[in-house]
């Protein structure tokens, strides 16, 4: 089951560079503009074997004017709600300001675990300051130094140990299909119409707030659970920061099912926002299926009108366009039983196998006829395919003389015609190229 860690802090505390730390990249999510790319915002840390999830709330904050009271603020509040841990990030050149005391009165609050760390601790001199942030309550404050790394460690060991070790009952194999979109597509609205009247055969498995719902689904001789973020936000918490909400909220959604159904709202089109949660989508390499809703109130429902909206979202999602689209309608159950069956199917392409012998027949001919381009002189020579057993999507390698020069576009390439030639829909595929 995911685990989401949340860092929060004032502004230039050194979030976004303890964000990278832990995640390993170095995405210069650090930018004083509002809207900038916002999907950088969240990452995996790998630790000792166990990973989890961590989010950043640094680049949520769109309008200046009160940037440091209400809207971060909301931010905390939400973060409390959606997360497992808490990083409440102090500067510890400055000491402690209102701002830190105010946010610390919110963390006070919460059940949640919550871990002080003071950042910018560079030497051994600035231990000492972290002292002070004894007076916010919260604990012993952890001295680290996000841009040099050092106290990490200590840092993560403290985290894992905090993390609460919730596991999901995994004794049944069924698929988990998960309905995301952005606030207001209709994800409760589709939910209901799925489930419908006959509630008696759904059963709840996890059941806490923070944790997506699992719905068991077993009509119409189908048998999945369904991962429900629909409808468990609280009203009166969240009133402007939808968009982080949305995202916060879909994480988890995403990251617990096989197969995510993106909705996107029909009257609306494609938006930043839907752009933000099929990334979270593909870092996690789920199945993707795309239901436009809504579909009962768009006038024009011709051909042509269907085909320039289907290819306006696999321009705005390419380079991976082999998903499945579906007009429906949640309100009018139009197509509802569509996106089941189709959710099942590319749910069934993940686990697509391809023999050895058939694979090498279909792609060395094609492979020999658009070789890769050589590099330097040299010539790049791919000898033979295969596909890797027990891998959670469908995973192949080709063994090739200089793997290092064969670029994306080659890959691509190779993808491509693996798509065409065996039925590989909605799921996503893993191409690698090996020293032979």
């Amino acid at each position: 089951m995911g685990k989401l860690v949340a860092i929060v802090g004032r502004p230039n505390v050194g979030k976004s560079t303890l964000f990278n730390r832990l995640t390993n990249t170095r995405h210069a999510i650090v930018s004083d503009v509002a809207g900038t790319t916002r999907d950088r915002q969240y990452g995996k840390c790998e630790w000792c074997g166990k990973e989890f999830s961590v989010v950043d709330t640094g680049g949520w904050v769109v309008n200046s004017d009160d940037i440091f009271e209400d809207a971060i603020r909301r931010q905390v509040l939400v973060a409390t709600e959606e997360a497992d841990l808490i990083l409440f990030v102090v500067d510890i050149k400055n000491g402690v300001t209102d701002w830190d005391e105010d946010v610390a009165q919110i963390l006070r609050r919460t059940k949640l675990p919550v871990m002080l760390v003071a950042n910018k601790a560079d030497n051994n001199q600035d231990n000492y300051y972290s002292a002070e942030f004894y007076s916010l309550g919260l604990g012993d404050p952890y001295s680290i130094s996000a841009a040099t790394g050092s106290g990490t460690g200590d840092l993560l060991d403290e985290v894992l140990r905090r993390l609460p070790d919730t596991e999901i009952d995994a004794t049944e194999e069924l698929p988990r299909f998960a309905v995301v979109g952005r606030p207001n597509a209709g994800k409760s609205s589709l939910i209901n119409a799925f489930i419908g009247e006959d509630r008696n055969i759904v059963t709840d498995i996890a059941g806490t707030t923070r944790d997506s719902i699992y719905t068991k689904f077993t009509k119409f001789s189908f048998n999945f659970y369904l991962v429900d973020t629909a409808g468990i936000r609280r009203k009166n918490k969240v009133s402007e920061d939808l968009e982080f909400y949305s995202v916060m909220r879909s994480i988890r959604a995403i990251e617990n099912s096989d197969v995510c159904i993106l909705l996107i709202d029909a009257t609306r089109g494609i938006e930043a926002q839907d752009m933000n949660i099929f990334q979270l989508i593909q870092r996690n390499n789920k199945s993707l299926v795309v239901v436009v809703n809504k579909w009962d109130l768009v006038q024009d429902k011709s051909q042509p009108a269907i085909k320039t909206f289907e290819n306006a979202i696999r321009e705005r999602m390419a380079p991976f366009t082999d998903f499945p689209i579906i007009f429906a309608s949640a309100l009018t159950k139009q197509r509802i039983f569509k996106v089941l069956e189709t959710a099942q199917m590319v749910y069934e392409n993940r686990k697509a196998r391809v023999g050895t012998t058939k694979l090498n027949e279909v792609m060395l001919p094609l492979i020999e006829a658009f070789p890769p381009p050589s590099v330097k002189g040299k010539f790049i020579k791919i000898k033979y395919c295969a596909q890797l057993p027990g891998t959670q999507i469908p995973s192949f390698v080709f063994y090739a003389n200089l793997p290092q020069y064969i670029k994306e576009p080659y890959k691509r390439f190779l993808e491509n015609k693996i798509r065409e030639n065996w039925h590989m829909t909605g799921s996503p595929i893993n191409i690698f190229i090996r020293q032979k």
